[in-house]
């Protein structure tokens, strides 16, 4: 999944309140607009009811940085790190998923910015509470 095609569905579909809200009223007009509605789809059905929201920052890093979030089950493992987290009453946290560092308010349920593998090298994070590897 292209984070341009996550852009473009962005505004359609609720992802920090875990409910879908497709910007159709109906099944017609979800078969009329075509790509748009498949991508919403899949969307959905890959955040699932418990997906935090990407700030504009992060991601601006996810397409710099090529960092695929649907890959590898990725974000499901974001969003349980999140959960792990908010348990332990953690406000912002860096969450590492493989090699891939989220760092995330975890009071806001947003991630503030993205940091992939090769950029990780001789990187401090500041301005954390906690750390979550899953």
């Amino acid at each position: 999944m292209l984070i341009s095609e996550y852009l473009a569905a962005r505004n359609s579909i609720s992802v920090s309140t875990g409910v879908a809200r497709p910007s159709f009223n109906n099944e017609e007009k979800r078969q009329e607009s075509g790509d748009a509605s498949s991508f919403a789809r899949e969307l959905e059905t890959r955040l699932g009811n418990k997906q935090v929201e990407f700030s504009n920052h992060a991601i601006r890093r996810l397409e710099s940085r090529q960092i695929d979030v649907a890959e590898n089950d990725r974000i499901e493992r974001l969003n349980r790190g999140v959960e792990l987290a908010a348990e332990k009453g953690c406000d912002e946290s860096l969450i590492l998923v493989d090699s891939t560092a989220f760092i995330v308010s975890v009071k806001n349920n947003t991630v503030i910015t993205t940091v992939s593998a090769d950029d990780l090298k001789e990187n401090v994070f500041t301005n954390i509470d906690s750390a979550v590897i899953v």
